[in-house]
């Protein structure tokens, strides 16, 4: 007489699909809210389109378009000048408050780190509106510290002179992301091992050479991170400059970022195929920016290696 196979239980087969129960709400909402958008922005990069009913394929038309615009080689320019200027003073600024910061010797340390990360809290709508009132000619906050310390001109235009409003954009983002970034350089210091700057003592390291000998290599991996994420949200500018120049580009179009380009192009003059592939565009710029600062740094080497 055959064998009949026995059944198998029906707990076994809930607990094998429990972990997938529980992750297709994120799976559902992700595909729906994050991949669907992402592709269709992709192939609304080909199209061009009147209204959101009203799209005609016209191919790579777009792209070449904006590689011929000059308002877009303005845009690039002014994002590169500002991300060049942020990040190469922003990181050094960050790292130095950090070690301050982090040094036993210093009182209050607890209100320093929390004064110099406090910025960062009020959003770049609000620094841009606060910043509109600190740049103001004779009045100014800022107008009247530059005169004070380095003879400007009271009437100076900060936000009305092509020649200083990247200046501007540039000495507000410091304010902003200098204390952010101290934040993540703080607990890298924390983790150096305490015995390597007792070694470079016995060695007869100075403290420059210290730094660069055991500080330096400590917060590597952390250094990288924030060198890359703060390239990126340099690529990504917009709010502050669209609140500091009055929903404008600013005076011949000194403040125009590339994000900037892409929301005029999409959602003032309706043509969001153009602005997908200025997305894309952009996506492209700053995943190829990335990889290459990764390589530079060794981010790709193996620890062991």
């Amino acid at each position: 007489m055959p064998k009949i196979a026995p059944s198998r239980p029906v707990g076994s087969l809930q607990r094998r699909m429990a972990p997938y129960i529980f992750v297709s709400p994120f799976v559902l909402l992700f595909a729906v809210f994050g991949v669907w958008p992402i592709l269709h922005s992709l192939v609304l990069a080909f199209y061009h389109t009147v209204t959101p009913t009203d799209q005609n394929f016209v191919g790579l038309r777009n792209f070449r378009l904006m590689f011929a615009d000059p308002d877009f080689h303005t845009a690039v320019w002014n994002t590169v000048v500002y991300t060049l200027f942020s990040v190469f003073l922003q990181l050094p600024l960050a790292l130095f408050l950090a070690i301050l910061l982090n040094s036993k010797w210093l009182a209050g340390r607890g209100f320093f780190r929390l004064a110099f990360f406090s910025p960062n809290l009020m959003g770049q709508v609000f620094t841009g509106l606060l910043f509109q009132v600190l740049f103001v000619s004779q009045y100014g906050l800022v107008t009247k510290a530059f005169h004070v310390l380095f003879h400007t001109p009271l009437d100076i235009k900060w936000l009305g002179d092509p020649a200083y409003v990247m200046p501007a954009l540039v000495m507000t983002s410091l304010w902003m992301y200098v204390g952010f970034n101290m934040i993540y350089f703080l607990p890298a210091l924390q983790a150096v091992d305490k015995e390597l700057y007792d070694a470079a003592v016995v060695d007869g390291a100075n403290t420059w050479q210290t730094f660069w000998a055991v500080t330096l290599p400590g917060i590597k991996p952390v250094a990288i991170f924030v060198l890359v994420t703060a390239t990126i949200g340099s690529f990504q500018l917009f709010e502050l400059p669209w609140i500091m120049l009055n929903n404008g580009a600013g005076p011949d179009n000194s403040g125009l970022t590339i994000v900037m380009y892409l929301y005029q192009w999409g959602f003032i003059h309706g043509n969001l195929g153009y602005a997908a592939a200025v997305g894309w565009t952009l996506a492209v710029g700053v995943l190829v920016i990335s990889l290459i600062q990764m390589r530079l740094t060794g981010a790709f080497k193996r620890a062991d290696a």
